[in-house]
């Protein structure tokens, strides 16, 4: 049974968030504040938080969340908000869902949340592109030996680029094999991963936008030809 902590002050809610996933079949409970969300999170699968907390920022509560491992990370917002959705898949966040959207799209994007979450051996194999190393064992990027720092949803979408380096990838394809899904309103969070992933990078020519497409790796990883003039 898939197990779910919902992060919500306001007990009323709360309670009704956890009655209504029990009913969908999920094993739910919940947490009142961010400390309690970080003590009760060592267990579940999925951390559903609002991000208006009373003791934590929403934002760091998330962070914090995200360096303790890859459990699945569900934000909910009170408004509509293009940028703070921006900032919480930034902090780590594999999703993040306006309030006013529904429990039935909530429970939907919570199943493509929970499907694409992936056990650390769905890539075998390290890749290793002229100073870039992505390593499925350790889940870590480095690039000219030094460690770049990237999220679980920012890893594998770097890794399903780089595995096929000369190959344009779809965005229907990135979003079913990164997020499970391949509802098209949810493809501007590729756009948001990848943006960030280039500045991590430290160059936007490691992952080219193929307009209309989807995307692939860029020539920031091709060794420079010498010439034999």
């Amino acid at each position: 049974m898939r197990r779910v902590l919902v992060v919500e002050p306001d007990g009323a809610a709360a309670a009704a968030m956890v009655r209504d996933l029990r009913r969908q079949g999920f094993a739910a409970r919940a947490a009142g504040t961010g400390r309690q969300a970080l003590r009760g999170c060592a267990d579940v699968d999925l951390v559903l938080f609002s991000l208006e907390l009373p003791d934590v920022d929403g934002l760091e509560l998330c962070r914090s969340l995200r360096e303790r491992g890859d459990t699945a990370l569900m934000a909910v917002t009170e408004a509509d908000d293009g940028l703070e959705r921006v900032l919480v898949l930034h902090a780590g966040a594999d999703d993040c869902v306006v309030r006013t959207w529904g429990f039935r799209e909530m429970v939907a994007r919570i199943e493509a949340v929970l499907r694409r979450a992936r056990p650390r051996d769905a890539f075998p194999e390290e890749i290793s592109l002229h100073g870039l190393r992505i390593d499925p064992q350790r889940r870590e990027v480095s690039l000219r030996d030094r460690l770049v720092e990237v999220t679980s949803k920012e890893f594998e979408l770097l890794y399903t680029l780089a595995a096929t380096p000369e190959k344009v990838v779809s965005r229907k394809e990135l979003m079913a094999r990164v997020w499970g899904s391949d509802w098209g309103h949810t493809s501007r969070t590729i756009d948001t991963h990848v943006s960030s992933l280039r500045a991590k990078l430290g160059s936007s020519g490691w992952i080219i936008t193929v307009r209309g497409v989807g995307y692939r790796m860029g020539h920031a990883w091709r060794v420079p030809e010498t010439s034999t003039g």
